[in-house]
């Protein structure tokens, strides 16, 4: 009976018969040698299309050789423009928009300004602050030191072909009256263009409609570098805001998302509109909640975020400079210490002054205390405590100097000396001599 079982267990097949087992066995031997055999045949019509295949992928390879000689360069360019075009074609991320409702023309109701405050904001803005120089200025300067003989009763235009003027020209007029729909293709073209900014001074980008604003905003952001970037953010959208700002009270709309598509190139919207805005001297507090709402809402990287409050805090201050700091400020990124003793050194620079403090530097102060507060040197903090006896505030003042005296120095957090707390007593480790056992008692028997 025991072997019966071994036999059973070894033997693969043990409840079919020696013969119809042996029988089985060739049949799937000669089944198996069938299969391999119809994996190795290929019928003749796929055989023949694999080969037609090699045979147009190797004629493609030697055209593409024969394309990087430089009599079929002209041929390789315009073949790679048209498979840009037709990949944008097909993406539709660009073209697929259509426009903005009526309901949506103004972004926000900042009614709820404080009329005092903005009145004592505009006690540091900049008296000799010259008007702000747009792409149009720039262009017909660079124009007049080639051409003195130009004349001042029409805008001079660039020398460029007739073709390209006239075409531009019409663009310009296309898109001041632009609300929807694909974007010309011409205009996708501009930020490839060497001269780019020349041409896009033919559209007359001053009288281009909100919604055409947000469009470019888009394009010249995904395919400009950084630089060229900056550039059109300084030149054409920040004048463009500030207009819309002053004359409507609230900015469009679509001015607005094109403000918050600008920046997601972070370099290019601190350098374009971030920091001229500040540099102005003439930026009031309406302008700031705007544009400091996009910083709020949009997240910045931590090295963006750091080298813009290190230019804010050595720069000329502006009362809202001091908004646009607690934004910053607010992340709560872990700064480099060099930002925080430039923000250190900013607030010094007001021990001095007789002027009356707006409310938003108290609380610029507060917030970089509440945050950076054990980052600080104790003679950072001795300092800022004799900053707050001579720019005082009722309310904010006192959180101030309870934030100074709640917190440790710079450096302390290393020391193990200033470790106090008993989790150290119970990870010491415990010595015990194992041969030092008290008698126990036993009972007797």
């Amino acid at each position: 009976m025991e072997k019966k079982k071994r036999d059973r267990h070894h033997n693969p097949q043990p409840f079919i018969r020696d013969d119809d087992s042996i029988a089985s066995t060739n049949k799937r031997t000669k089944a198996s040698k069938n299969h391999q055999k119809q994996e190795k045949m290929i019928s003749s019509g796929l055989s023949s299309k694999i080969l037609k295949e090699a045979l147009i992928q190797q004629k493609e390879i030697q055209e593409e050789a024969e394309e990087t000689t430089p009599t079929g360069k002209a041929f390789v360019l315009a073949e790679e423009e048209n498979a840009r075009d037709r990949k944008e074609d097909e993406e539709g991320d660009l073209d697929d928009f259509n426009g903005f409702s009526e309901t949506q023309t103004q972004f926000g109701d900042y009614d709820e300004i404080d009329e005092h405050e903005e009145k004592l904001l505009e006690s540091f803005l900049s008296k000799d602050a010259g008007p702000q120089r747009t792409l149009a200025d720039l262009i017909i300067e660079k124009i007049k030191q080639k051409d003195t003989n130009v004349s001042l009763e029409a805008p001079p235009l660039p020398k460029l072909d007739e073709s390209i003027i006239e075409l531009y020209k019409g663009l310009g007029e296309f898109l001041s009256k632009y609300t929807a729909g694909k974007m010309p293709k011409a205009f996708k073209h501009i930020p490839a263009m060497q001269l780019w900014e020349d041409v896009l001074y033919l559209t007359k980008p001053e009288n281009w409609s909100p919604n055409a604003m947000y469009q470019a905003t888009r394009i010249f952001a995904s395919n400009l570098s950084a630089k060229k970037a900056e550039r059109f953010y300084r030149l054409v959208l920040l004048p463009r805001i500030r207009d819309d700002i002053k004359q409507h009270k609230k900015l469009h709309f679509a001015l607005y998302q094109a403000l918050k598509k600008s920046i997601y190139k972070p370099a290019a919207f601190n350098k374009g509109i971030l920091f001229p805005l500040c540099k102005s001297g003439t930026c009031n507090l309406r302008e700031a909640v705007i544009v400091g709402s996009i910083v709020q809402k949009v997240s910045i990287p931590m090295l963006h975020s750091s080298v813009a409050l290190l230019k804010l805090a050595e720069m000329d201050y502006c009362g809202t400079t001091s908004y646009f700091i607690k934004l910053l400020l607010e992340k709560k990124y872990a700064l480099p210490l060099r930002v925080v003793d430039a923000i250190v050194s900013h607030f010094m620079r007001f021990l001095d002054d007789t002027r009356v403090m707006p409310v938003i530097w108290h609380q610029s102060l507060l917030a970089f205390v509440q945050r950076y507060k054990n980052e600080l040197q104790k003679e950072d903090k001795d300092n800022l405590r004799t900053l707050v006896r001579t720019q005082r505030h009722n309310l904010v003042t006192p959180e101030i100097v309870r934030e100074l005296d709640n917190s440790r120095n710079r450096g302390e957090r290393d020391d193990p000396m200033t470790i106090t707390s008993p989790v150290s007593v119970i990870n010491n480790v415990i010595e015990e001599d194992r041969f030092d056992i008290p008698d126990v008692p036993m009972e007797e028997d």
